[in-house]
């Protein structure tokens, strides 16, 4: 009884980090998405974007954001996993049986797949930043451009260029799609977790996470679908034609 009592108390402490580090990156998701359609209006626009960011605090700001966002995914990463071991420890029948649960239950695709789809949404912002930071196989050299007299690097050109290949598009689209899945339940269970389990407000907040996963999964998959449609590949690239 009394290693039973561990794992809850210990469960929902987790619980309670994956929850508020959940909700933290549905905020990043927004901010990431907001900038990131500035690439709908055109190079100017998202290359001084690109610069504005990397010049905050003299360039200080976005290294200290990124390891904040890599210590934010760890946390919510191992959190995650954690919760869902702890859960087949204290009840290792509990996911023979696959149908949704009844009631006022969210248990649902989404629910089952949180692990599954989490850890393919981690290994693609890895390959992520490694493709467009890093450089990681891109398709030219890519000058830099001039933006108020310093140097900055094209990255509108690099992800126009990934975006006219359709297997990175096709890649895009799906696990854009996971993404939606992944908040569509995260969104719900997370403010859940957090202590907002009035009945009252449960339908509220279910609607909330569905028309947030919606939007951000449709925000985010319409910029490579766009370009691969409406824009040329740069001048040099391997995709370009002729």
């Amino acid at each position: 009884m009394a290693g039973l009592t561990d794992i809850t108390r210990s469960t929902v402490g987790k619980k309670l980090l994956n929850g508020l580090t959940g909700l933290l990156l549905c905020g990043f998701i927004v901010s990431h998405l907001t900038g990131n359609l500035l690439l709908l209006v055109g190079r100017e626009a998202f290359n001084q974007y690109a610069y504005f960011l990397h010049s905050l605090g003299h360039g200080a700001v976005v290294p200290i954001m990124e390891v904040g966002l890599v210590m934010l995914f760890g946390a919510h990463a191992i959190s995650g996993i954690s919760v869902a071991r702890s859960r087949r420890r204290a009840r290792p029948d509990g996911y023979k049986k696959s149908a949704n649960a009844g009631g006022t239950s969210r248990k649902s695709l989404a629910s089952r797949s949180m692990i599954v789809t989490g850890t393919v949404l981690l290994i693609f912002v890895i390959l992520h930043v490694a493709q467009f930071k890093l450089g990681w196989g891109q398709l030219r050299d890519y000058p830099d451009v001039m933006i108020d007299g310093h140097a900055s690097v094209d990255l509108y050109s690099r992800v126009v260029d990934w975006f006219n290949w359709a297997p990175m598009v096709g890649l895009y689209v799906v696990v854009m799609l996971m993404l939606g899945n992944h908040l569509r339940h995260g969104f719900w269970s997370a403010f859940q977790t957090l202590g907002a389990n009035n009945p009252r407000y449960e339908n509220l907040i279910n609607t909330a996470g569905m028309l947030f996963a919606a939007a951000m999964a449709v925000g985010f998959l319409l910029i490579p679908i766009y370009i691969f449609l409406f824009v040329e590949p740069t001048a040099g690239s391997s995709l370009a034609a002729g």
